[in-house]
């Protein structure tokens, strides 16, 4: 079982910037294709962007490109979403998630474990 622990959420102004980190509780963390999705109250829980096991793929959903970057720190088993030029349409619960099986994958289904999440709230 992978434990993912977020943190770094919290209220920012627009244009702003903010990192959010994973850490995750396994050493084997560089064999997980990773993810990060936001939700808000009523909504579906979203992808915002993912990164392949090897960390050779990567995906931005269109709302965030150019903004947004993944990274992973495999000494450190974090994976982080750096988050740019924010907007107050970025405020959600920012959830990081980890598949098991390799590949790059957009779909909730398709990942195994979760953390609790991480409220980000932008004020304009």
């Amino acid at each position: 079982h992978v434990q993912l622990v977020e943190s770094g959420g919290g209220l920012v102004q627009a244009e702003d910037s903010l990192r959010l980190s994973c850490t995750a509780s396994t050493r084997t963390f560089s064999r997980y294709g990773m993810g990060w999705f936001r939700q808000n109250p009523g909504k579906e829980r979203e992808i915002v962007a993912a990164m392949s096991w090897s960390g050779g793929s990567t995906y931005y959903a269109d709302s965030v490109k150019g903004r947004f970057a993944i990274s992973l720190d495999f000494a450190k088993n974090t994976v982080y979403l750096q988050i740019n030029s924010m907007k107050p349409e970025d405020t959600a619960v920012y959830y990081c998630a980890a598949k098991t099986h390799p590949g790059l994958s957009v779909h909730v289904r398709d990942y195994d474990y979760w953390g609790q999440g991480t409220q980000v709230t932008v004020s304009s």
